[in-house]
């Protein structure tokens, strides 16, 4: 039975591409007379309220109203994208009454999730919505693939959204004038960054982009999932089989994909030649299995054929008719070299070519590392892949260059001052963490010290617990079984198709066979089909799984219920007569295993060894179990380790990560690598979160360019350098305004007469605190906690917390000096600050320690550790935090009256902790020596002080005739 209301509003909706429009007006316009009763907006109420889940008219309507709630710049809204606000603009523009938003808003809740963060110059704009709506074929054609697979509508947006973000800050590809942009797109390791920059291909293709050059990796590998990926959800079955008949098995010779499980099913269809359909073909460069070799029949196969002769092929009249060229090349100099010199044998043509470079893992091999001391007569030298980059941008004046990378550091360290270089001059992008995504939350506590995400999926590696390997495997049977176990009882079992452990000691590939012996060896020792095997895993499964069990998933209540399917797992992960692969070398020999082969293998269950080729670009499926003791002084190297970052549906409550806690370092020192890794999630985190403050424009325009981001770098550990060089900067951030923000330092000195200075010159905020405790309770709907705990209060005004804060040390001055600053400047320009509200918090426990401080208190002294070299881990805690946060007026209420009897406009916040690192000192009348206790401290400024709309941060430029350019000094010395 036809459904004529879906039919109608998908007509209607149709016509609304660019926008929401009057509805009934275009119902009125649009419907038949059968569809009379359909026209009505009471009927479509009706219908939403009634609808059951899979109903296609609110799957239309949630993809619909999606897509306008996360339009960043909105014709029929001045509402920011993700909110009510954005949502009722688009009703009144719609022309809905109270009842149908209602029903509507609780079918498709607004989207508030965050999008992407945008750190850019200026630009001018020429890919609008309304422009990339009239040429979409290649990107339509993605996004119906994409919803065929199963993405949700958010999803879909939120891609959509984010590779447009990218292509608006392209170089128009009808712009007489040549101008090549240089981008950079940050991501989560392993979380769908190829989908973003296929994304960015389609539209870039749609838009005018005539030639794209995918950079995949060093390896033949990963290239050739990279070019399998693009050919199957961009290029589509047409433009591979280039007029082939399907069904004659003759003409099909030679055709990529003949045997792939996956042809031609999941493969996009266009529906015909795209060109005979009125848009334009793409022609493919390279093969699956085929790296560039030389241009496929000759020059020629870069010849554009021109409508209009006389006029360049960036002309509209040449351009839109011109079929694509993609290639997706190994990051390999022979290769490159190969490409490089075909293409100086094209000549003229070169420069009229728009063209695209995506260059995937961009910090792997692309960046330069020649020491510049080094170089001659002040001639720039470049190492070999960084140099045909550069010579590729010098050959393609029109090419534009975006890369793309989970680690960042080492590109925005790249000398902005060098312009034949891959510094990310005109835009730098952080994706947001998608739906699903396993990542640093799920491992480390980075804002509590209760520890659940540790206490769930980490198991240390000690002196005193041995090695544990034998365990690391006891764990990988189970959680095969589990999986088996969980697909039987109705799990989607897709993403257990694969079941994999990796496990990382060493780089050295000696070690790697040695250690595969041993895990062999370990493997066929172990037992598992006798009593004592099936014991041991039974004492596993209760210690430890069905502690941390997900209860919405399948677990056995007893062993005995999984005993049949540990049989199973052990079958799979021995299949072939080895549990154990190793993954390492340089030689294509070394990756081209069947059994490693995730894509024609239909399980791979298997216990992967290796060490620096499987931690860069590589995707581990299935990965379940991982065994970590691998040391390295670099930050980004060690975060592309984490192959236990990424998406784990059905199984992430069974992810287990056991890690070195104790491991040599040189020849005296030991690290801990779960603390190590937690710092650069830290370094990593704190970087996103200052793009996401610093990208909210000011009077139009951007607060800081990608030049200015280089200084905004912190490291949380002293002996991992953000990236393999040491570099200074020649732009010094001097302030950072926080106003509304919580501000957190750890930098606490060591020596006991620096720590003695601090609490004497915390004086007069301990001599104002009222000795009588209150409670003090936030009920915020914004952070969605509730709140209370004792406290004793005081207050000092502005000028008296900035005298105490001059006169703090601190072991990293750095860390809270630009902090500083805009406090100082709040004072002098008369910014909104009148005084300071001092919270003191009290335990209430009867295991509370009290001590007096300089003949103050009694206080409650915290207990914190150092957990990063000097530097604390967290010194809140977040039940603190709301009151804090309302009394500044960050937060819009509080629900307690003596919460809200202390908030002032211009008002600040700060927050006592006076920490122990050990068991207290006490003398007999309760007092301690101020050498003893770190006077850590939290604060929030008023919120009231963003009047102004300043600039968050500001610089300094050592070298004034650098402008705001943060030029590298690799070694140290500032310019």
């Amino acid at each position: 039975m036809t459904d004529h209301l879906f039919t109608l509003h998908g007509d209607v909706l149709a016509a609304m591409r660019r926008g929401p429009k009057p509805f009934a007006k275009l119902v009125l316009a649009l419907s038949e007379d059968e569809e009379a009763v359909d026209t009505r907006l009471s009927h479509f109420r009706d219908r939403v309220l009634a609808a059951d889940p899979g109903d296609g008219l609110i799957a239309l309507w949630h993809r619909t109203l999606t897509t306008w709630d996360l339009v960043e710049q909105a014709d029929w809204s001045a509402a920011p994208a993700r909110t009510e606000a954005r949502r009722s603009h688009t009703y009144d523009r719609l022309g809905f009454g109270a009842g149908l938003r209602k029903a509507l808003d609780s079918a498709v809740p607004v989207f508030k999730e965050p999008g992407p963060t945008v750190i850019s110059k200026e630009f001018v704009s020429w890919y609008s919505r309304d422009a990339a709506a009239a040429r979409s074929f290649y990107w339509t054609a993605y996004e119906r693939l994409l919803r065929r697979k199963g993405w949700p509508d958010a999803a879909v947006s939120g891609l959509d959204e984010a590779s447009h973000a990218v292509v608006e800050r392209l170089s128009d590809p009808t712009r007489p004038e040549a101008y090549g942009a240089r981008g950079l797109v940050v991501g989560y390791v392993q979380s769908g960054k190829t989908a973003n920059f296929t994304g960015v291909t389609a539209k870039a293709i749609d838009a005018g982009y005539r030639l794209v050059i995918v950079l995949g990796g060093t390896l033949n590998l990963l290239r050739g999932q990279t070019q399998r990926r693009l050919d199957m959800e961009l290029i589509g079955q047409e433009n591979i089989l280039r007029g082939a008949d399907p069904a004659d098995p003759d003409s099909l010779v030679g055709i990529d994909y003949q045997e792939d499980a996956d042809w031609p099913e999941k493969f996009v269809s266009h529906g015909g030649r795209p060109s005979a359909l009125g848009a334009f073909d793409i022609e493919r460069l390279t093969t699956r299995d085929d790296d560039y070799k030389s241009l496929l029949n000759g020059i020629r196969a870069l010849e554009f054929e021109k409508q209009a002769r006389t006029e360049p092929l960036y002309a509209p009249a040449n351009l839109h008719h011109a079929a694509a060229r993609v290639m997706v090349v190994k990051k390999n100099k022979s290769v490159l070299d190969k490409l490089i010199k075909d293409l100086k044998k094209i000549g003229p043509i070169l420069s009229e070519i728009p063209a695209l470079i995506i260059d995937d893992e961009s910090d792997q091999a692309s960046v330069n590392t020649t020491d510049p001391k080094k170089w001659e007569d002040g001639k720039v030298a470049r190492t070999a892949i960084n140099g045909q980059i550069s010579q590729l941008l010098g050959l393609l004046p029109r090419a534009q260059y975006v890369g793309y990378t989970a680690t960042p550091f080492a590109n925005v360290f790249v000398d902005p001052g060098d312009g034949e270089d891959i510094f990310p001059r005109d835009f730098l992008i952080s994706l947001p963490r998608p739906a699903g995504y396993m990542g640093v939350q799920d491992f480390h506590d980075l804002d509590t010290d209760e520890g659940s995400a540790e206490e769930t999926h980490i198991r240390g590696i000690y002196e005193e617990t041995g090695d544990r390997l034998r365990e690391a495997l006891d764990a990988f049977v189970l959680t095969g079984a589990l999986k088996l176990y969980r697909a039987d009882r109705g799990v989607p079992e897709g993403p257990f198709r694969h079941h994999t452990m990796l496990v990382h000691e060493s780089v050295r590939m000696a070690e790697h066979t040695a250690l595969a012996l041993r895990i062999n060896s370990m493997w066929h020792r172990a037992a598992y089909t006798s009593r004592q095997g099936h014991e041991r895993l039974a004492d596993l499964l209760a210690s430890d799984f069905h502690r941390f069990a997900d209860d919405g998933l399948p677990m056995p209540e007893s062993y005995d219920k999984l005993r049949s399917y540990v049989s199973r797992a052990r079958q799979l992960i021995n299949a072939g007569g080895t549990p154990v692969l190793v993954v390492n070398g340089d030689t294509e020999r070394d990756y081209d295993q069947p059994d490693l082969d995730f894509e024609r293998t239909p399980n791979v269950w298997k216990i992967l060894v290796g060490g620096t080729k499987l931690s860069r670009g590589f995707t581990i499926e299935g990965l379940t179990v991982t065994y970590y003791r691998r040391t390295t002084q670099q930050a980004d190297t060690l975060m592309q380790m984490g192959r236990w970052f990424g998406f784990r549906p059905g199984y992430r409550d069974l992810v287990r990560l056991y890690i070195g806690r104790e491991e040599p370092l040189g020849k005296t020192k030991t690290v801990d690598l779960y603390e190590a890794f937690e710092a650069i999630c830290r370094d990593e985190e704190t970087f996103r979160a200052q793009l996401t403050r610093y990208a909210t424009l000011v009077d139009g325009k951007p607060q800081v360019t990608p030049a200015q981001i280089p200084p905004l770098v912190s490291q949380h550990l002293s002996w991992i350098k953000p990236s393999a060089r040491n570099k200074m900067f020649n732009a010094e951030l001097v302030e950072i305004r926080s106003p509304g923000q919580w501000v957190e330092p750890t930098a606490y000195p060591v020596r006991a007469e620096e720590l003695r200075g601090n609490v004497e010159a915390w004086g007069a905020a301990l001599g104002a605190l009222d000795r009588t405790p209150v409670t003090l309770r936030c009920a915020a709907a914004e952070t969605g906690r509730d709140d209370s705990y004792e406290a004793v209060l005081g207050t000092i005004d502005h000028s008296t917390l900035v005298g105490i804060l001059w006169d703090l040390k601190w072991s990293v001055p750095g860390q809270f000096t630009p902090h500083l600053q805009s406090l100082v400047s709040a004072g002098e320009t008369g910014d909104g600050i009148d005084d300071w509200l001092v919270i003191a918090p009290q335990q209430t426990s009867g295991r509370r320690v009290e001590a007096n401080v300089l003949g103050y208190g009694p206080l409650s002294m915290a207990r914190r550790t150092r957990r990063r070299g000097d530097l604390f881990g967290a010194i809140s805690e977040p039940k603190h935090r709301g009151v804090a946060l309302r009394i500044a007026g960050a937060l819009k209420g509080s629900g307690d009256p003596l919460v809200e009897s202390l908030v002032r406009e211009r008002r600040g916040v700060v927050v006592l902790y006076p920490l122990v690192e050990a068991e207290p000192r006490l003398g007999p009348d309760g007092t301690i020596d101020p050498g003893d206790v770190v006077m850590a401290f939290c604060l929030v400024a008023p919120a009231s002080a963003t009047a102004g709309q300043r600039n968050l941060v500001r610089f300094r430029a050592i070298d004034s005739s650098k402008g705001d350019f943060a030029v590298i000094d690799r070694e140290g010395g500032r310019a």
